[in-house]
Order: structure tokens, then C-alpha cells, then sequence
């Protein structure tokens, strides 16, 4: 189907260590034994691959990447198996215009900074879902749990997006679409071990039969012992805790095919998440905070379903989709000398997408959408929203492409929002793309921040506005020695107003924020032959306070990434991942000291697969093979040096 929500995709599995299987669950225990682990992978493409790629979440329909104007990095499934990411957060901190920011190792909290926009300025959609929590403070979504294995497809989509997607595209999107099943029944299952007490497994049964297309999926991730407090900020005579993360998800992507033109889809996804970290106590006489003696628990459940009906009609003309979704988050939080706290959120969602042909090149894009975001606990509030858009999709003459998009949201609490953006982008034949975008974003306030007051401490605001935003960007790409190298450069500018943040008073939220981000990002990449493929990144990010003047938190000014991918032998693939991030400012654990100078780092990784058959494989993989020491955020040490192997068998 060619919407955004693709319905028949379907997801893989991951992992669980040996030493704590009797700690777990009787269910899960049993589901970490049968699963073994798959290590599904992922391709790298990225801007500028060629017109046979395909973007989707750029215009909601399938467009030949050549025909896009706007900034987009494609991950594919091979990419990821070659580099052995395992999480999400792993795979973006590659991409252009990203940084990532998680604290500590696996399963810390993890948010991206795209394009120098706060970290809650990116929509995230996995197979149409929007999966942020509403319960969440601010409304950015954790990276930090989100498996890689049952992925077939990240879209990473900069620049503001809300004239298509709504609130939260002020940064932009990233649309994230799971594996479908097709073919013969096929059952692969995998297992890996290695540093930081880690055991994974994982296990996916996919294919389809006449109509049915179905895919299942378990995946278990674990890592039991991570060093993250750093030793010098522990008390006299304190013994660090190392963190725990076990990460059980279940998935599934089914789809049935009723007749040749109308088919129906489901995708639902459990995960079942412990995580053991290391808070902050505030000791007298001076109170000043240091890592906790006692570690923090935090047991989080995750429930995502989508529903949709896909219908072709009028010989094509006319290419229709419907969607009903419901999310559930619960996180129960035990940290000690303190109440343990409790959210709750949940979020339904219809949604009606159709394609009309209006000729042989122009596409009109209709949409409708009404959403209802609900907090269970610690409070009860809610909001609703109903939306439509517009986009006009076209080609001008032989070279020029261009989409144009509309949308409008009312919100129960604010009232309504219009917002828009223009995208056009000229090809002439000589395998060039001259390329620019302009359009506008905005941020709805969350529930938390409309509702949710610490008496006599903090108060909410229900007269929050919405934080907007208008950016462009402007670039090129070129390709020589026929397709062999390309590169290109685009720049971007972002400027947001009415920021949500806490008065002067810092009693209460209010929009007092402006800021200004721009950059540039830019890449070559190089095939010398069809066996090796070399791939080079740059970004450069200012992001500024337009109120204080001063440089924004966590949004370092240069990040360089070197992708190489070697298939030495039929069996034998070699794959290395360097990135190099410059210094930023950060803030210590709890702020006390809001603003210091953090130092950057470079990273190695190397990672090699080999087929012993056409059933079996083994793999291996090294992890900040330099053992650079360094934290990211401050006060959170990244892990050093990992080294883990496993063996895969498909069936």
C-alpha cells in the first residue's frame, strides 16, 4: 500500500542472560529460552542514494527519493545487520543533523536533538503509531528501549513537518516501519553474549499463505552490568551500582488480502521493561545533590495497536487507507527516600488517508485524523484534537518536482493551529539535485505541563500556548564517474518562538523561549566497487537562545560520522562505524551547575558477520574499540570497550 502506514510489515527478536533467567517472570523466562535471538539488520542509505530509492514519510506517498526535496536518511534492515545495532538510539547516532544524548549504557533515557530543536520536537511513528507517551513531562519519547530487531525501515526526516504530521515536527519526523512476512514459512532464532553481563535472544516466524501475510516476533535484551556513575562523584566509601536493563518485546504484523483492491492490516506490539539506575541524594548539611546509595526501579509495560483498511478503487485512481490506534503506557518509578510514583497514559487515535490521481504526475493527498491523549495517573486530564490536511504533489515540465501541503489542527485546550510548507526540487539530467524547503512547525503544551502542579513548589499553566517555528533549508547533490561518488551540502535554518519554560519566578511554565537554530549537513559518499561502499558525514549545528544569548544545552557544532561496509568473501561481511562529536555545554547530573564545558570523543565500531551455510551464521562485533572514556551526558559515563558474539539460524 502506498500511505504512510505500511500494514504488512513485520518484526524480529533480541535477548537474556543465563545468570538471571530464575529472577524473571515465568513467562518471560520461558519466552527467553525458546526465543534464541535473531539479529535482524538494516541497509544504510541516506540523502542522495539514486532514483531507484523510495521515500515515503516525506509526502505520506511512495516518491522516488530523486523527486524529494526534502532532507531525508534512509535505514534499511542490511544496514543494520552489518553494523549489529541492537537499539535505536545505536542506529541514530550516525545520522546527519542528530545528536543523541542517553545516560548511560543500554536502557538509560535516551533523546535526540535533531537539528539543534529540543528533544521534544521530533514526531516518532512506528508503522503509523505515534508512540509518545502522554504522560510524559514534555512529550519526547525515550529512544532508549525501542529494539532493533523486528525494524525494516527508518525514515529520518529533518526539518519542520507539521503542515503533514501535526504538533511535534518542529525538528521533524522519524517513521519507523517493521518487517512484513511473505513467502514460504520461514523461523529464524539467534542468540548473542558479551560484556556488561549481556544475553539476548530473539525469534521471528514470517510468511504468508493465499491472502494472509503474517509476521511474529519476540525479541529479549538485556544487560546487567553497566558502569555509569563516575567513580569521582560518589561519596567517600560508596560502591558504585552498575545499571540493569531487561527489555522483553512481542510483535506482530498481520495482514489479509480480501480481494485484489481491499485488504486489511494489524500490527500490535508488548514491551515489558525493569530498569535499575542510579538517582540523586541530597545529603545535609549542605544538600547538595550526589549519586544515590540505593538504586532507582523503574517497571515500565507498553501496549501499541493499529488497525487499518487499505482500498484501491477507480482502476487506481483513488488509493484510500483507514486507521484506528490505541497506545498504553504504565511506568511504576521506586526510588529511594522517596513515594513511589506512578504514570499512566494512554492515546486513541482514527485516521483517513486518500491518494487521489488527479494525472499522470500530480497527486492530491487528503487527510483526517482525530486524536484523544489521556493521563491515568498521577493525575486525570485529557485533550482531543481533530485535524485534515492537504498536499498537492506534481511535476513541472521534465525537471522540476514539487509538494505543496496544507494542515489544520483544533485543540480542545488551545483552539487551532494552521501550518504548511513548500518543497520543491529541480533534477536536470546531468545527475544533479538543486533542493529547498520552506515551511512551518509547532508543539502543542503536554498534559503535564497544562495540568500537572507540586504545590507549594511548582504549578501548571492551562494558559500555555503552543511553541512554532518556520525553517527552510536549501542544497544540492551531485553524482560523478557514473553514480560511482556523490555528495552534496544543505543548509538549514530554524527559527522557534513561545518556548515552554519556566518563568523567572521558577514556580510555573511559560512562553518566554525564542531560539535560532542553523547549520549545515554534508556527505560524500563513495563505491569504488560493488563489494566495498564508503560513506563520509558532517554536520555543523549552531543553536542559540535568542533571550539569554547564549549556546542551547546538548547541541555540540560539529559531529563527523565514517561508514564502511567491506563483503570480502560470499560469506564473510566486515563493517566499520567511526564518529566523532565536538565539545558542547551541558549541565552537571542534577544542574546545580547549569552550564559547563563538556569535552567530545571519537568512537570505533567493528562488526563482522559470517555464513557458514545457508542456514547458519556466526558474528561478532567490538564496541568503542579505542576504549574512549567519556560522558554523554555529563555526569553519565558511556560503556567502554564491548566485545559480543553470537550464531543465527533461519530455517
Amino acid at each position: 500500500m502506498a500511505t504512510l502506514p505500511a500494514a504488512r510489515r513485520t518484526p524480529c527478536a533480541a535477548r537474556a542472560p543465563r545468570s538471571d533467567r530464575a529472577r524473571l517472570p515465568p513467562l518471560r523466562a520461558a519466552l527467553a529460552l525458546l526465543a534464541g535471538l535473531l539479529v535482524c539488520g538494516a541497509a544504510w542509505a541516506g540523502d542522495g542514494d539514486g532514483p531507484e530509492s523510495v521515500v515515503v514519510s516525506a509526502t505520506r506517498v511512495a516518491t522516488p527519493a530523486a523527486e524529494v526535496a526534502s532532507s531525508v536518511t534512509v535505514i534499511t534492515s542490511a544496514d543494520i545487520e552489518a553494523r549489529q545495532e541492537r537499539t535505536i538510539s545505536e542506529v541514530l547516532k550516525d545520522v546527519p543533523g542528530l545528536n543523541v544524548v542517553q545516560t548511560g549504557g543500554a536502557g538509560g533515557v535516551t533523546s535526540v536533538f535533531m537539528r539543534g530543536t529540543n528533544s521534544n520536537h521530533t514526531k516518532v511513528l512506528i508503522d503509523g503509531i505515534d508512540v509518545s507517551d502522554p504522560s510524559n513531562a514534555n512529550g519526547a519519547f525515550d529512544f532508549g528501549q525501542l529494539l532493533t530487531a523486528d525494524i525494516e525501515r527508518i525514515e529520518v526526516l529533518r526539518g519542520p513537518q507539521s503542515g503533514l504530521y501535526g504538533s511535534d515536527a518542529i525538528g521533524g519526523v522519524i517513521n519507523i516501519v517493521t518487517r512484513s512476512g511473505a513467502g514460504p514459512a520461514t523461523l529464524g532464532a539467534g542468540v548473542e553474549g558479551g560484556s556488561f553481563d549481556t544475553f539476548n535472544q530473539a525469534a521471528r516466524l514470517s510468511g504468508s499463505q493465499e491472502g494472509l501475510h503474517y509476521s511474529v516476533n519476540a525479541t529479549h535484551f538485556h544487560a546487567g552490568a553497566t558502569p555509569v556513575t563516575p567513580l569521582d562523584l560518589l561519596p567517600p566509601g560508596e560502591a558504585r551500582n552498575d545499571d540493569y536493563d531487561d527489555n522483553l518485546t512481542l510483535s506482530t504484523k498481520l495482514g489479509y488480502d480480501i480481494a485484489p483492491h481491499f485488504d486489511l492490516g494489524l500490527v500490535a506490539r508488548y514491551t515489558d521493561i525493569h530498569l535499575h539506575t542510579t538517582g540523586e541524594d541530597y545529603p545535609p548539611p549542605d544538600f547538595t545533590g550526589v549519586p544515590a546509595a540505593a538504586q532507582t526501579t523503574a517497571a515500565t509495560d507498553e501496549y501499541f495497536m493499529r488497525l487499518t483498511g487499505h482500498a484501491v478503487s477507480f482502476e487506481g485512481v483513488l488509493d484510500q487507507t483507514l486507521g484506528l490506534a490505541y497506545s498504553h503506557l504504565r511506568t511504576s518509578t521506586v526510588q529511594p527516600q522517596t513515594p513511589a510514583g506512578l504514570n499512566t497514559g494512554e492515546r486513541r487515535k482514527a485516521d483517513w488517508q486518500g491518494n487521489l490521481k488527479l494525472a499522470a504526475q500530480t497527486t492530491l493527498v487528503l487527510g483526517a485524523e482525530y486524536e484523544r491523549d489521556e493521563i491515568e495517573e498521577p493525575i486525570t486530564a485529557s485533550l482531543h484534537i481533530s485535524s485534515g490536511f492537504a498536499e498537492l504533489q506534481s511535476q513541472l515540465g521534465a525537471h522540476l518536482y514539487s509538494a505543496l501541503n496544507v494542515r489544520y489542527d483544533d485543540n480542545s485546550r488551545f483552539g487551532g493551529k494552521t501550518t504548511w510548507r513548500v518543497a520543491p526540487v529541480w533534477v536536470p539530467a546531468n545527475d544533479t539535485r538543486l533542493k529547498a524547503s520552506i515551511g512551518t512547525g509547532f508543539k502543542a503544551p503536554t498534559l503535564s505541563e497544562l495540568y500537572q502542579s507540586f504545590p507549594p513548589f511548582f504549578f501548571a499553566n492551562p494558559d500555555l500556548r503552543p511553541e512554532t517555528s518556520t525553517g527552510w533549508d536549501a542544497g544540492f547533490e551531485q553524482g560523478v564517474l557514473h553514480g560511482a561518488v556523490r555528495f552534496g551540502a544543505t543548509y538549514y535554518h530554524n527559527r522557534i518562538h513561545d518556548l515552554i519554560t519556566t518563568d523567572l519566578t521558577g514556580t510555573t511554565y511559560a512562553n518566554i523561549g525564542e531560539a535560532t537554530t542553523e547549520g549545515v549537513e554534508s556527505f560524500v559518499a563513495w563505491q569504488p566497487a560493488a563489494i566495498l561502499t564508503l560513506r563520509l558525514d558532517y554536520t555543523y549545528t549552531e543553536a542559540t537562545d535568542e533571550v539569554l544569548h547564549e549556546e542551547l544545552l546538548r547541541r555540540p557544532k560539529h559531529k563527523g560520522t565514517v561508514l564502511a561496509q567491506w563483503q570480502a568473501t560470499g560469506a564473510w561481511q566486515l563493517s566499520v562505524d567511526v564518529l566523532a562529536v565536538s565539545g558542547w555545554v551541558d549541565g552537571n547530573r542534577d544542574f546545580s551547575i547549569p552550564r559547563l564545558d563538556a569535552p567530545g570523543y571519537t568512537t570505533v565500531n567493528v562488526a563482522s558477520r559470517y555464513d557458514l551455510n545457508a542456514h547458519l551464521s556466526v558474528f561478532g562485533r567490538i564496541e568503542n574499540l579505542l576504549d574512549r572514556h567519556y560522558e554523554n551526558p555529563v555526569g553519565f559515563l558511556q560503556p567502554s570497550i564491548g566485545a559480543y558474539a553470537g550464531i543465527r539460524v533461519t530455517f
